[in-house]
């Protein structure tokens, strides 16, 4: 097939949606398929189109928080783009998206749409979370652009009945975003700097609703915080907030980026886990985490997805409850014989969230659009 994907931001980013699209457009090249990339980003990568970056102020504030800078569309390049397409995936609902919609269907080309932005993920950036008729109304904003599909991802059952409860009447393939391979148990001793410190991992954006404070706080709550290093990887705009909380901790947390082989390897020399997000629409990152054999704490925010990877009730913690969490921790190390049965369970877990199969199921969404879009021809 030849695929376009139509995505604002694609390149160097901790955006977890573009590190999806990313992961994806390899595995479908490396099956044969043609990938198209349309996106705002400058980028030299063969078979990447770029339209640039919208500049109005306001949008600009919310999406750099969100990691995902808004592209403008380029109508004459998505025509020639989408002219050569079998399918087109527009994998969030912005300007871009709406505009290229009408395009394809102009050119009657089939559409799929992928729902990887929470409307929590943006009230909680405006401090408007509390507010549910706020995130009612984003839901009913995006119904819009959502319900001209007749297929549309998503990467947990949770936003899948999150869509049905607003009446989103696309038929909905629930199908995890996918771990790569590389993602895998690794030998490596700590680095002489930790050899003597427990690690606690946790990976994401810095932002409101991962609440990497609220780790911060539990870490300060364990009876093991003087052996704690915590490690916070990712960038956000919450960083300078969180750098200034960390200061309370006996060693206070290492928070920077982390390219992928690096990453791979602190997963791997990491003790524990932890995942205390309110609000996640699946977290790449927990299951790339225990891919590699590490074990995770997980909020059971009503809110996120990630509470689905916890294979029984250890693995939860209170969302919001520092106490709780911290209680969790040392639990864990004050056990070790138990992380590593753990490890070993979570291992054999983590094979049905493998890249492949997961791309298997979204090339058979694909095929299941073009198919029925030909025969309402």
């Amino acid at each position: 097939m030849n695929i376009t994907f139509v995505i604002d931001a694609y390149g160097p980013t901790t955006n977890g949606t573009t590190m999806t699209a990313m992961r994806s457009a390899e595995a479908l090249r490396e099956r044969g398929h043609t990938v198209y990339i349309i996106t705002g980003s400058h980028s030299d990568e063969a078979d990447t189109f770029t339209t640039g970056y919208r500049e109005l102020p306001f949008l600009r504030q919310i999406s750099a928080s969100q990691g995902m800078p808004l592209a403008k569309p380029d109508r004459t390049l998505m025509e020639k783009v989408f002219g050569r397409s079998d399918i087109v995936h527009f994998l969030l609902p912005f300007k871009m998206q709406k505009v290229g919609k009408k395009i394809a269907d102009g050119l009657r080309v089939p559409t799929t749409a992928a729902f990887h932005v929470q409307p929590e993920n943006i009230t909680s950036t405006l401090r408007l979370g509390s507010l549910d008729h706020v995130n009612t109304m984003i839901y009913r904003h995006f119904r819009r652009f959502y319900n001209r599909f007749a297929h549309i991802h998503t990467p947990s059952e949770m936003i899948a009945d999150e869509l049905r409860k607003h009446d989103y009447r696309s038929n909905i393939h629930v199908i995890s975003n996918g771990v790569s391979r590389r993602f895998r148990p690794v030998d490596g001793d700590k680095p002489d700097a930790f050899a003597n410190k427990r690690l606690l991992l946790m990976i994401g954006r810095f932002s409101r609703e991962k609440r990497q404070d609220l780790l911060i706080e539990a870490v300060r709550r364990s009876k093991h915080k003087d052996t704690i290093q915590l490690v916070l990887a990712g960038q956000g705009p919450w960083k300078k907030e969180l750098l200034k909380r960390g200061k309370t901790l006996p060693n206070p947390p290492m928070m920077r980026f982390f390219e992928q082989d690096e990453l791979i390897r602190l997963i791997n020399y990491s003790d524990l886990y932890v995942h205390a997000s309110d609000i996640e629409a699946e977290a790449i990152s927990c299951i790339e985490a225990f891919s590699c054999g590490l074990v995770p704490l997980i909020s059971d925010s009503p809110l996120s997805a990630t509470k689905q990877f916890a294979i029984d009730d250890e693995h939860f913690f209170k969302a919001g409850d520092a106490d709780d969490l911290a209680r969790r921790i040392d639990g864990f190390l004050d056990h070790p014989d138990t992380l590593r049965m753990k490890r070993e369970a979570y291992l054999e877990y983590a094979e049905r969230f493998r890249l492949d199969a997961c791309v298997t199921r979204l090339e058979r969404m694909f095929e299941a659009a073009i198919e029925q879009f030909h025969n309402e021809m």
